[in-house]
């Protein structure tokens, strides 16, 4: 089984943090949480919608990643190998694939092109260095990661009913979530699973996953992940190469640094204490719109059903890949 370093593709929302939760518990990786989203909103290749502007430079400096290239990335995650744990990340695919550009021509990063040079900047308000090439094998890639980087990973995914997902964000752009997170107003484009869909169906067309001699196809419905813990995370292991144990699914409530960068989206996973099998009654549509109507009112329920029904047609065609418990 390869050793490679295990990429989680998700969305937003997904339950993915208390994936990583899990798989924090282990002492033989080392978790990465969202490595690629400092660069997107932040750093100097930025393609993110939110702090995209001059007018956010204050923001951008803040964070502390506002010089951090794609390149700045990629070599953390392999410098995260030397210890000898095996690498674990979880990241947004609209994180690498841009979210407004058809597939196969999103255009390799500038400092990831051939002939680029570590430590430089680039981005939308720095210039780039058109001298650089990108290799043919990319010409059909939708993201902003070359196809020989891409290869060194062992992609995994997760998704997640928009009916539960997007409402799910959309709390964290509003009062008073919002004033932690900094999220103050909902991006549709920010729901990720055109971005998902895209990344997924490439990764298999290269034999990345499901193929001869790429990583299993293994993808996860959130929903199965919540219901039955113990066999989805058993099967999980099983995938990736790791020897599962039932204590993975138990943790010490409290804070945890690596989620502190995205502050407020990650309350309900820090104060828990393990995953448990859920016993809540799952709603009906109607059920779900009402409770929306409820908590936002009627304009925030009309954009919360907006979205996940422009959602719904990628996530059916990403489920009927999902691994059965």
């Amino acid at each position: 089984m390869s050793n490679k370093p295990i990429f989680l593709a998700t969305h937003p929302r997904s339950c993915s943090t208390v994936f990583e939760r899990v798989m924090m518990t282990r002492e033989d990786l080392r978790c990465l949480h969202e490595p690629f989203g400092d660069v997107f909103y932040y750093g100097g290749e930025r393609f993110g919608e939110r702090y995209l502007g001059k007018e956010h430079q204050a923001v951008r400096d803040k964070s502390g990643f506002s010089e951090t290239t794609y390149r700045d990335v990629v070599d953390d995650i392999e410098g995260r190998e030397e210890d000898g744990k095996r690498v674990f990340l979880k990241d947004m695919a609209y994180y690498i694939v841009p979210h407004d550009a058809p597939t196969g021509t999103a255009g390799v990063a500038p400092s990831l092109r051939l002939g680029s040079h570590k430590g430089k900047v680039y981005g939308t308000d720095c210039g780039t260095d058109e001298n650089r090439d990108v290799s043919p094998e990319d010409n059909d890639n939708p993201s902003v990661i070359p196809l020989s980087i891409l290869k060194n990973y062992h992609f995994t995914f997760l998704i997640r009913h928009p009916l539960r997902a997007i409402p799910s964000f959309y709390r964290c752009t509003i009062p008073p979530l919002s004033e932690k997170t900094g999220f103050d107003y909902f991006l549709p484009s920010e729901a990720g699973y055109r971005e998902l869909k895209i990344f997924f169906d490439y990764l298999r067309a290269k034999g990345l996953v499901g193929g001869k001699d790429g990583a299993e196809l293994c993808l996860i419905d959130a929903d199965d992940l919540l219901d039955h813990p113990k066999e989805v995370m058993q099967k999980y292991c099983e995938s990736v190469g790791l020897v599962f144990n039932e204590s993975m699914l138990m943790w010490e409530e409290g804070g945890c640094g690596a989620f502190d960068k995205w502050k407020g989206f990650h309350e309900d996973v820090i104060q828990s204490k393990g995953l448990n099998p859920r016993k809540k009654k799952v709603k009906t549509v109607e059920e779900e719109y009402a409770s929306w109507v409820e908590k936002y009112g009627e304009e925030g329920a009309r954009i919360i059903k907006k979205a996940a029904d422009e959602n719904l047609k990628d996530y059916e065609y990403l489920k009927q890949f999902k691994m059965n418990v």
